[in-house]
């Protein structure tokens, strides 16, 4: 569905919900104080979770049972029931069981991972401030309830939707429903009787729209799947593109079913032409693929997310989606704001200056006034100026905002004093020069035409306070008409400037060292900033970062997307750039080949958090950017950041471990069984054995999670190389498949095995050789240097040990297994150690060669 379409089926929704509701509204009047804490669960019980889709989570059994919709899954049950109708009952149980261990071993381990994913993800929610009891309350979006009253200000995600009870200059964005990128304006104030359209209706808000300026309270009428958005929800929700991991595991998973298909047909083939029999040949093919398919990967990859995540959280970084974990750790560019990140922001008003240089108490108050009579989404900056003084405002009357926006860079108040009214500008310098006329020569007692060579005195002015790292804002006035009852952008013309205001964010000791850190893990950061270069730089001066290029907003702007390309690597400061721009400047990032980070947390980041491999914002950020972000820093450090890279890169690490055992080993034994039916005129390995053998295999991979991983590891980003992957199995497979067949010829020529002795033999030797790979395989180092997590290594060996004594007990005649001679373990623990050796000196040959 194309965007004109869905927006076009928004607001027929969001029409329809207006209509329906001022005629029929289907919640009554709540008065002052809001709903009672027993009234709110009440109907919370009554209308549900306020979620864009109805979330009912499926109990745990139907849970469990959904794992048998597994195709290898449904064909293993399939044969051991053919198994049961032709006599062969202990087959049938063994098969069964081996089901029920597997499917059970991965539903237990990916529930718990997801619980505690989830319990995580809850933790940064988003959230609203309701009226319950008469107080204002913080609560989940997802448990506001139809009749709550809530609180609207600057930087919020409206709740639900709803009618405006009472408004101050409230702009709402609206393009998720409408298209329309402008904001809105909202009122208390009731349509005309005769409106029909709902773009008409000023006093309703809808759910998952963006309030950009102003404040406000509503009376919630709607909500979850009943609002205008949640009917359309599965149109407009705007799915993130799978990251390289995800798309790698995919290619992944179709090597592997590439290559089981092949060697199942090839069994086959093979079993019917030298006329085997059938049941036997169809349970043989059946378990060679259960034991190529990786069915552990999910199970693998969600309990090391999981725990990775667990781990970020102590590190003071939660996840929201898990699947960025890994691509954090791949993050090779982050592109981030100065403000809190190269800097303390605790910014302070330092200086109040007139045109000349000269200290201004009237440049201070006409600045005092613009901050404390906007009601738009306040930045530090008008922080630092109520902070700084405070000034009586008794006398003033605010009539009227031109709310704050990037392309505007400035906002407007218009106040009324009884005799006169003034329109009072303040933003980006550049930006209030240019749209004045006259200035102010001493105070306001004299003012003077803005010529060229006075415009030059000011800019120069403006310049000499940023090279000194001065963030500045320039503040002009106008005065208007008596009756003017509104303000419009065209009344930011013909101003007077009246001065500068300068202020100061000191730089954080701590950025250089974590700068540094990331450079030296082979992650660049790029700054991208609304500010001047000549404040960056100064900054950049003091932390000791080098600056290799730079590039402004109003160049980007001149370039088309591929020359952005050419110029975008080698610059890291961005300066003077719009949300647009920053987004642009991303997405030029990523079509170059790196992995992309994005740091944000500001009512315009959202489109450059989409954009990212890697949406990054912080516990304090506006609801927008918390919801577009993929992870939450709980504080605004580099360090902090750095730490998760680290994680990242640990989680990846111990991913790839089980996905190289998958493709290297364990397929070379499995070619090896499908070469072994050439020759051999009986099944290498009884199906149940496979089965056996896999799940053995299964369960001593079980830790993998839990190792560490290797410094060398950590020291550079890295992606999922299907090159790489299928390289080493080219490598790794065939040591394993000769060593198979050096057992099959030990077996039969020097033990001169039977049917049951050859299959108990190599079942014993396959396992070792695969379980025991482990060791070598998990580190890129000396195997005895880089210890595995102890866990690893007990489930490891005990595996092992089952394998050599289950010939000798009762359990193992059930499988066709008979005790092998005292001089075969001789032969197998000299074989396992030939091949542990082989294996180690041809995985240094594959990372040289790599290197190279």
């Amino acid at each position: 569905m194309n965007n004109s379409s869905v927006h076009s089926k928004a607001a027929a929704q969001a029409q329809a919900w207006w209509l329906d509701g001022i005629a029929t509204p289907k919640v009554g009047p709540t008065d002052a104080i809001g709903l009672s804490d027993s009234e709110a669960r009440s109907r919370l019980e009554k209308f549900g979770p306020n979620l864009f889709r109805d979330h009912h989570e499926k109990s745990l059994l139907i849970q469990f049972l959904s794992r048998f919709k597994n195709p290898l899954v449904l064909l293993l049950l399939v044969a051991s029931a053919i198994s049961a109708f032709t006599g062969e009952i202990t087959n049938f149980v063994i098969i069964t069981v081996m089901v029920l261990l597997s499917v059970t071993l991965d539903f237990v381990q990916e529930h718990r991972a997801g619980k505690a994913a989830e319990s995580l993800r809850h933790s940064v929610s988003v959230q609203a401030t309701v009226i319950r009891d008469g107080k204002p309350l913080k609560v989940a979006v997802s448990v506001v309830v139809p009749g709550d009253l809530v609180e609207l200000s600057a930087g919020d995600m409206i709740p639900a939707d709803g009618l405006v009870l009472e408004a101050r200059d409230l702009f709402v964005k609206q393009a998720l429903l409408t298209g329309e990128s402008y904001p809105v304006e909202k009122t208390a104030d009731a349509p005309a009787k005769d409106s029909t359209d709902f773009q008409d209706a000023t006093n309703a808000v809808f759910m998952g729209t963006t309030v950009i300026s102003g404040s406000a309270r509503m009376r919630v009428v709607k909500t979850g799947t009943e609002t205008a958005i949640g009917a359309i929800a599965d149109s407009i929700t705007r799915q993130s593109p799978p990251t390289a991991f995800e798309i790698g595991t995919h290619r992944f998973g179709m090597l592997i079913m590439r290559l089981t298909i092949m060697l199942v047909l090839f069994v086959l083939l093979v079993n019917a032409f030298m006329h085997k029999p059938w049941l036997d040949s169809f349970l043989f093919a059946v378990a060679l693929a259960v034991g190529l398919t990786p069915e552990l990967l999910p199970m693998v990859v969600s309990v090391t997310l999981s725990r990775g995540a667990l781990h970020m959280a102590k590190k003071r970084v939660i996840v929201k989606r898990l699947t960025a974990i890994q691509n954090l750790g791949s993050m090779d560019v982050l592109c981030t704001d100065k403000t809190g990140t190269l800097t303390e922001a605790k910014i302070r008003l330092e200086q109040h200056l007139d045109p000349q240089g000269n200290p201004s108490e009237r440049v201070l108050e006409l600045a005092y006034l613009n901050s404390f009579f906007e009601t738009g989404l306040k930045s530090p900056l008008d922080d630092a100026i109520l902070a700084h003084e405070n000034i009586d405002v008794s006398t003033w009357t605010k009539i009227d905002e031109v709310p704050f926006d990037f392309e505007r860079r400035r906002v407007s108040v218009l106040l009324d004093k009884g005799t006169s009214r003034l329109l009072i500008v303040k933003g980006a310098s550049e930006e209030i020069i240019g749209l004045c006329t006259r200035y102010e020569e001493q105070g306001n007692t004299a003012q003077s035409p803005l010529d060229k060579a006075s415009r030059d005195r000011i800019h120069e002015q403006h310049n000499a306070l940023e090279k000194e790292g001065f963030r500045v804002l320039g503040i002009a006035w106008r005065e208007a008409p008596v009756d003017h009852p509104h303000a419009v952008v065209s009344d930011e013309s013909e101003l007077i400037f009246a001065g500068f205001a300068g202020f100061l964010d000191p730089p954080k000791a701590s950025a250089g060292a974590a700068l540094a850190a990331l450079k030296e893990s082979g992650v660049v950061v790029k700054i991208v900033t609304g500010d001047s270069d000549l404040v960056t730089r100064h900054v950049c001066a003091q932390l000791n970062i080098e600056v290799t290029g730079v590039l402004m907003g109003k160049d980007i702007a001149q370039m088309d997307d591929f020359a952005l390309r050419a110029n975008v690597e080698k610059a890291n400061l961005f300066c003077r750039v719009n949300p647009s721009q920053k987004d642009r400047v991303i997405l030029a990032l990523k079509a170059r080949g790196h992995v992309v980070g994005y740091l944000g947390d500001g009512i315009n980041d959202a489109p450059s958090l989409h954009s990212a491999d890697v949406g990054l914002s912080v516990d304090s950020a506006v609801d927008v950017a918390k919801e577009a972000a993929d992870m939450i820093l709980l504080d605004h450090d580099l360090h902090v950041l750095h730490d998760g890279v680290l994680e990242g890169r640990r989680t990846f690490g111990n991913i790839m471990k089980y996905i190289m055992m998958g493709t290297s080993s364990n397929f070379g034994n499995m070619f090896s069984m499908a070469g072994a039916a050439l020759f051999l005129p009986f099944l290498p390995m009884l199906p149940t054995q496979i089965l056996l053998n896999n799940i053995l295999y299964d369960l001593s991979e079980v830790p993998i999670p839990l190792d560490k991983v290797d410094e060398e590891e950590l020291r550079k980003p890295r992606v999922l190389d299907m090159n790489f992957i299928r390289n080493f199995m080219l490598v790794i497979g065939p040591v394993s498949s000769a060593f198979d067949f050096l057992t099959f010829y030990i077996m039969l020529s020097v033990l001169n095995a039977n049917e049951a002795l050859f299959q108990t033999g190599w079942f014993i030797e396959s396992l070792s050789t695969q379980v025991l790979v482990i060791f070598v395989i998990r580190t890129r180092g000396n195997p005895f240097k880089s210890l595995a997590h102890p866990l690893l290594m007990t489930t490891s060996l005990a595996i092992v040990a089952i394998a050599a004594i289950l010939p000798f007990t009762p359990l193992g005649t059930y499988f066709g297994f008979v005790p092998p001679p005292i001089e075969f373990y001789a032969i197998l623990a000299a074989m396992v150690i030939t091949y542990l050796g082989i294996v180690e000196i041809a995985k240094r040959g594959f990372y040289h060669w790599h290197r190279k």
